[in-house]
């Protein structure tokens, strides 16, 4: 990056009130206030939002140990295991031995499970299908492209 470069940047981030901040910011601020949104439009609030995350990780990935899926969440193994009990209580996972190792159990996700994510994400998605469905089409458009880009910017 050129010295006039850095300087421009470091200007545009520090133009004060009224400058326009960086597209970094905006952008960030824009996925957190949908994020935010489309977690508004929840069901059920009883499961909470490590539980959902759980589950839509053993949906994602097949049945796994609960230290497995403490690994994948990035959480610890005890806290992960009251959330598996939690949903175990509720019937949205389940646990079976382990075939090799007894002293392991392998947690899967329901069919009870499965409808519960897919109804949470239906419910999400018809948010979200209503909000585009007033956006022109020209503006659908754009922002299907713009879809591409932040799955590129997210590394997928």
């Amino acid at each position: 990056m050129l010295v006039g470069e850095v300087v421009r940047y470091a200007n545009d981030v520090s133009n004060g009130p009224e400058a326009e901040p960086p597209l970094a910011n905006q952008l960030r601020l824009a996925v957190v206030r949908l994020n935010r949104r489309l977690r508004a439009q929840r069901t059920d609030q009883t499961v909470t939002l490590t539980q959902l995350a759980a589950m839509a990780s053993l949906r994602k990935c097949g049945p796994l140990t609960p230290g497995e899926l403490a690994a994948k969440e990035r959480v610890q193994p005890p806290s992960m295991s009251r959330v598996i009990a939690a949903l175990e209580e509720r019937g949205l996972v389940s646990r079976r031995p382990h075939p090799s190792d007894r002293r392991q159990a392998i947690v899967s996700v329901t069919d009870e499970g499965v409808a519960y994510l897919d109804a949470e994400a239906a419910a999400r998605e018809r948010w979200l299908d209503r909000r585009l469905a007033e956006l022109t089409e020209d503006e659908r458009a754009l922002l299907s492209r713009c879809v591409e880009l932040i799955d590129r910017i997210a590394g997928h």
